[in-house]
């Protein structure tokens, strides 16, 4: 069965990869991820991606527009509710390639964050396969996300520190510090 897994970094990937590929499926994967911000951390992660993706035989599928203004557009009128928007843009951009790219299936990597929105994820994801036709091949890989990360380190990837949108980015810095008596 041939499965479109959209990736959001290779950090997150290694593992949904392994796991799609140890239970038999063709696994191809898609780079499309408007909300990155600034271009230089899109332009690291996607690069991190391509070298990952070379390194193990992963075909890939770059939809590798640069997708600030649309994103900020999507999400302007309700920064707050952003992330519905961003999982709108990436999973039924990826049930469209999917569906035009006579996949079997779809997936994302985005559902090894213990920091994502599991369920809203889930629910859009469900709705794209609807409006394309295309299976939605539901995985909660969660409990991969340590091993994922302890496989980039050992890799040497690229690991990010925030979601990727610029609403993130700032959240980040703005979390109260924590003090160590």
């Amino acid at each position: 069965m041939k499965t479109l897994l959209h990736i959001c970094c290779a950090p997150c990937a290694n593992q949904c990869i392994e796991v799609l590929r140890f239970d038999g499926l063709e696994v191809t994967g898609f780079w499309y991820n408007p909300n990155i911000h600034p271009f230089t951390e899109y332009r690291e992660r996607r690069n991190c991606l391509r070298s990952y993706a070379e390194a193990i035989s992963l075909p890939l599928i770059e939809r590798d527009d640069y997708g600030l203004r649309p994103f900020v557009r999507e999400v302007a009128e309700d920064i707050a509710g952003r992330c519905v928007k961003c999982y709108e843009m990436r999973l039924f951009e990826t049930a469209r390639q999917a569906a035009e790219g006579g996949f079997d299936s779809f997936t994302s990597s985005l559902f090894i964050s213990p920091y994502q929105n599991h369920e809203l994820m889930r629910e859009t994801a469900e709705r794209a396969a609807l409006e394309y036709g295309v299976k939605f091949e539901y995985r909660d890989f969660r409990p991969y996300f340590k091993a994922g990360q302890e496989k980039a380190r050992e890799l040497q990837m690229y690991i990010q520190k925030y979601c990727g949108c610029v609403f993130s980015e700032q959240e980040r810095y703005l979390k109260p510090k924590k003090i160590i008596p």
